[in-house]
């Protein structure tokens, strides 16, 4: 089986009557127990619903499975500062035993600005730190010397193994910054076409990488073991299966979907 299945953890709630954010340790176990190939969380200081740390979120995943991949999807690396983000990451690394995915993206405009002006970081400027942070992102989680200042080199300890990368965006500049300093590229709700299409710009700029997508996908109806077709030919190695309700039915499902795709 080439495409991966995953899910995303119950991180956020868009209706605090119905709380689910105390079931991280429990579903983490469940994705693995019903043989996905992996969790997510979301990441955001402020959003427009409560919203858990991605971080403590990911290394609770961690501590709690033993096979299955835990990935950010997307950290904005921006709202950090990039040496305390590589710490994390490193970490995560370490405690996980090299299961960590990166997913790095700027941020879903639809949460506006509250968390960025909380951080004490310039919303219109995170295109810009997204790129700067790249552009040390690996050395520092490697163990090696970086620049994070012009006059500022540091080496953090203990580095780790630099997990797989990818970067999320449909845009020309995040197009550009998949190309540079992605192992992958990250999009949403695309279809198979879409992804197809947008690969194929990223491959031509990438300077001999051929990246593949980690989609999350819309909603999967009809002929499902189909479209996991479809998305394995146009390029994508991970289908994220998005949320819509009681996570333990998504799971059932997924894992459902994963079965079926495997033995088609």
């Amino acid at each position: 089986m080439s495409v991966e299945i995953g899910v995303i953890l119950p991180t956020s709630t868009p209706d605090p009557t119905k709380p689910i954010l105390g079931d991280v340790r429990d579903s983490a176990r469940y994705a693995e127990e019903v043989g996905l190939d992996s969790v997510w969380s979301t990441d955001h200081l402020i959003a427009s619903a409560p919203m858990l740390d991605s971080s403590v979120v990911l290394a609770t995943a961690a501590a709690v499975t033993e096979r299955i991949t835990v990935g950010y999807n997307v950290m904005l690396l921006a709202l950090r500062p990039v040496a305390w983000a590589a710490k994390q990451i490193s970490t995560l690394q370490l405690v996980s035993n090299n299961r960590l995915v990166l997913g790095v993206g700027t941020g879903n405009p639809a949460h506006g600005d509250i968390g960025w002006r909380a951080a004490g970081v310039d919303f219109t400027q995170r295109g810009r730190l997204t790129d700067e942070a790249l552009a040390v992102l690996r050395d520092l989680v490697a163990g090696k010397a970086a620049t994070v200042r012009p006059d500022l080199e540091v080496t953090l300890s203990p580095g780790s193994a630099v997990p797989p990368i990818f970067v999320a965006g449909n845009g020309p500049r995040a197009h550009r910054r998949a190309a540079r300093y992605g192992d992958g590229w990250a999009t949403i709700g695309m279809s198979p076409e879409e992804v197809r299409k947008s690969l194929e710009q990223i491959n031509e700029l990438a300077d001999g990488k051929q990246l593949k997508a980690t989609v999350i996908a819309p909603q999967l109806e009809g002929d499902q073991v189909e479209q996991l077709a479809a998305y394995e030919a146009a390029g994508t190695e991970r289908v994220i299966i998005p949320p819509t309700g009681d996570w333990h039915d998504d799971y059932d499902q997924a894992a459902d979907l994963r079965s079926r795709y495997q033995e088609r």
